[in-house]
């Protein structure tokens, strides 16, 4: 059973910066092009960053790049987002999954940018 326990979030002030962890377990973490998604609220749920399953490339949403940075670890099967510079537009809660989506979804980890 594919499973996602993603953490880190908080209650932070614009500017501030936030790092999230997801570990992963169920399927072949190393294999898998992996994806940070938010579901900010009243809207959608959107894809913020992307890794490839090496972790040699990465792309993001516009309007984070440059302020968030993804990662992972093959070796311990954990993605990481670290975020800087936060916005109160960056408030949702941050999901992890496969690139397209395709598993489960766990509970997300709720991240709340306020003054």
């Amino acid at each position: 059973q594919e499973h996602f326990v993603e953490s880190g979030g908080g209650s932070v002030q614009p500017g501030e910066s936030l790092r999230l962890s997801c570990v992963v377990s169920g399927f072949t973490f190393s294999w898998a092009d992996m994806t940070w998604f938010r579901r900010a609220p009243g809207k959608g749920r959107e894809s913020v960053a992307t890794i490839i399953n090496s972790g040699a490339r990465s792309k993001y949403l516009e309007a984070v790049d440059g302020r968030f940075f993804i990662s992972r670890d093959n070796a311990k099967n954990i993605l990481y987002l670290q975020m800087n510079s936060l916005k109160p537009e960056d408030t949702g809660v941050y999901y992890c999954n496969r690139e397209d989506g395709y598993f489960p979804w766990g509970q997300g980890t709720q991240v709340t940018v306020s003054s």
